[in-house]
């Protein structure tokens, strides 16, 4: 189970989500309360162990802010809306994770082309609003898909067993006020993720 920590733009949360054995962090570079610019996010990066994934998070970004988010922050993977890679230049190194929304009009059995990794997601960002689970679990058949919205310590076992994703992502699950994050909900969320993980495969 691939496990995302993602709006962290402090010390403290980073190494609260490494400590927990989170597998990739994510940096939000788009109108939020847990913005960060690419020249912080890139200090507070700099000694970040290098398996974990640096995920630049970013929301219909123009060129100019991608290319300073590329340039600046160097991430490994860049996070965004699907329609949106078509319009920036990213290099081969940078790995894609598009975000596809459960809109409510996707026919998801009439997809055959999906990415080999994708992010599902409510249709909100950052606002714990959850996709349908249902239709989680669709995608989750056709491609490596993690799952993101409204995840938390209490309900993501849930979510992996009826959703089987590649991957959880969580935010405002592990917060303790909106940009705020709480180690304990850290450490809490990635224990849940795994142990969840180990029943299914047993």
């Amino acid at each position: 189970m691939f496990v995302k920590i993602c709006g962290l733009k402090s010390e403290q949360a980073i190494e609260a989500a490494v400590d927990a054995g989170a597998d990739a962090l994510g940096f939000v570079f788009a109108e939020s309360p847990r913005h960060i610019s690419p020249a912080y996010a890139a200090a507070l990066t700099q000694k970040l162990p290098a398996s974990i994934v640096k995920v630049a998070v970013m929301l219909h970004p123009s060129e100019a802010d991608w290319n300073e988010v590329r340039d600046v922050f160097r991430p490994d993977w860049l996070q965004t809306d699907a329609e949106d890679y078509a319009l920036l230049d990213i290099p081969a190194t940078i790995g894609r994770l598009p975000v596809y929304r459960d809109t409510g009009d996707i026919d998801f059995d009439a997809i055959c082309d999906w990415p080999e990794h994708i992010v599902f997601e409510g249709v909100r960002s950052g606002v714990g609003v959850p996709p349908n689970w249902d239709h989680a679990a669709q995608v989750a058949r056709q491609t490596c898909m993690m799952l993101a919205g409204g995840l938390d310590p209490e309900n993501v076992a849930e979510a992996i067993m009826r959703v089987h994703p590649w991957g959880v992502d969580v935010s405002s699950g592990v917060e303790q006020q909106p940009g705020i994050k709480d180690p304990g909900r850290i450490a809490a969320f990635v224990a849940a993720a795994r142990e969840a993980e180990g029943a299914h495969e047993g």
